[in-house]
């Protein structure tokens, strides 16, 4: 269970929370090919936690009796994305794609089984293209499309102790993508209104969609279960040249009483190993 202060000013200085991250072996270590070789990398670094976007390329019972030999823990999945080919990255929130939704769920919940993963980032999808009065009806009918199926979803994902999770993801990233503002996230969790279903503040995305983090963070942090970093506008590691000061945003995550994973989704300026440099700083 997540433990956090809500307001930050209330807070005496001395008021610390130790922080853990956690790797995204899907964007970090990518100079191994190989996923398992990934985990080790990630192990070998000093991290003991690991997520990862999409691992449904590898069987499970090889990848989990690898995680199992590490001793990570598997902190985060995606949900299974569908095909990229045909630009799936979810179905969560697609009218007419409901069983293609509930199928890619059961691989994802079999996935974080096997892995022994307490959270699920449940991915919305991607709008088509439309415009004026139409986009606006089709809005509408995503999001009540993403209650719907999030209702079904959360008490399932709860039953086996899997932590629902969504995000809103910028639309310079990834312009399509539903899910993109805090605002939206907000109004979906209060109308699925479900304690099993929480969100995932990544401080690049919000930095790209709205700024103002320390407000921000500070007013959804009742709802957070989740938090990633990187360094906009690149999404480099976080000490690398952008528009946060990860010193302040980590001492003020601290003084929160935050005590949930971190997970670097970042990346590399150069090689995995000279992209550390903030981790050995920062780490507990």
């Amino acid at each position: 269970m997540l433990k956090v202060i809500r307001n930050l000013s209330s807070l005496p200085s001395t008021t610390r929370m130790p922080l853990k991250f956690a790797a995204n072996v899907s964007m970090i270590f990518t100079e191994h090919k190989d996923l398992l070789e990934r985990y080790n990398a990630a192990k070998q670094a000093g991290f003991q936690g690991v997520e990862c976007i999409y691992p449904y390329d590898v069987p499970t019972d090889k990848l989990a009796a690898h995680r199992e030999e590490l001793g990570i823990e598997q902190t985060l999945l995606n949900s299974y994305r569908g095909d990229p080919q045909k630009g799936e990255l979810g179905f969560a929130a697609i009218p007419g794609k409901e069983k293609e939704f509930q199928d890619s769920l059961d691989v994802s919940i079999k996935y974080c089984k096997a892995l022994k993963c307490k959270r699920l980032h449940v991915m919305a999808g991607l709008m088509p293209s439309h415009e004026g009065n139409q986009r606006t009806e089709l809005l509408q009918k995503m999001e009540d499309t993403f209650v719907k199926n999030l209702k079904d979803a959360v008490p399932k994902l709860q039953k086996e102790g899997i932590l629902a999770l969504i995000e809103p993801i910028n639309t310079v990233s990834i312009p399509a993508y539903f899910l993109s503002t805090l605002d939206q996230a907000t109004r979906i969790m209060s109308r699925v209104g479900h304690e099993n279903l929480k969100l995932q503040f990544d401080f690049f995305h919000i930095q790209m969609m709205h700024g103002n983090l320390t407000k921000n963070f500070e007013k959804h942090l009742p709802h957070v279960g989740y938090i990633q970093v990187s360094q906009p506008p690149h999404r480099g590691q976080p000490d690398s040249d952008g528009e946060i000061d990860y010193s302040y945003i980590f001492s003020m995550i601290e003084r929160t009483g935050y005590d949930g994973w971190i997970g670097a989704e970042y990346l590399p300026t150069g090689t995995s190993a000279d992209s550390l440099k903030w981790y050995e700083k920062f780490k507990s």
